[in-house]
């Protein structure tokens, strides 16, 4: 496999491993704002039902500050090299990791069943749940692959994150500078922009300004003269 073969692959491979997070914490954020449980409250009198419903973030915040925090593992990984790649990678990867477990702690009955009361009592007074309350499978359902996909891609991060490529490549230079003639202002720009000293186009490291003058002027060579006999004393 040739040299720019590998390249390209790992530029796809790090390319799509960024979708997939974004995807991811898109998800976790989707889902923090949908609907997940429906129920209703009875009151003491000839009070009809009140029907309830709460989001995902009602249930757990910790929904919205992982996607959040999914979106930020893009930035370190972009910013960051090595070790550090490695680091950030298991980070989102537990993050995706804790979302599942916030997921699993929301939806178990007991826990709904908590949440509604938690969150109807201070507005509903003396109102009580009137049966047990609903959940729906869309907003956990968007919770759990979003997750997932931080935990899958945080795993391959780790693995996979030193080799791809970052911020940092672009702008790393050789300790001693390249020649590179520039013959126009274009080629200038150019060579600067590559990291190549375009001064450093004569044999030997010489620049063109050694051969000038005072005030830029080119210096002629010496004429060699012919030695002269010393006069007798």
């Amino acid at each position: 496999m040739s040299s720019s073969t590998s390249t390209a692959r790992v530029r796809r491979e790090y390319g799509l491993a960024m979708l997939v997070l974004v995807a991811g914490a898109a998800l976790l954020l989707a889902a923090g704002g949908r609907q997940w449980v429906t129920g209703q409250l009875t009151a003491p009198g000839p009070v009809e039902p009140v029907p309830v419903t709460l989001t995902g973030t009602d249930l757990t915040g910790a929904l919205s500050g992982l996607g959040w925090a999914g979106l930020a593992g893009i930035a370190g990984l972009y910013a960051t090299r090595g070790w550090a790649r490695r680091v950030v990678g298991l980070l989102v990867a537990a993050g995706g990791a804790a979302a599942l477990d916030a997921v699993w702690g929301a939806t178990r009955p007991d826990a709904l069943l908590r949440a509604m009361v938690e969150n109807t009592t201070d507005v509903a007074g003396t109102a009580e749940v009137a049966a047990d309350p609903h959940l729906s499978a869309l907003g956990p359902a968007l919770a759990v692959a979003g997750a997932l996909l931080l935990v899958g891609v945080g795993l391959l991060a780790t693995v996979r994150a030193p080799a791809w490529p970052g911020m940092g490549t672009r702008y790393d230079r050789d300790a001693a500078p390249r020649a590179n003639r520039a013959e126009t202002p274009s080629d200038l720009w150019r060579s600067l922009d590559a990291g190549d000293d375009p001064t450093l186009d004569a044999p030997g490291g010489a620049t063109s300004s050694d051969a000038e003058g005072p005030g830029g002027a080119a210096q002629a060579p010496l004429a060699a003269r012919p030695a002269e006999p010393k006069e007798n004393t």
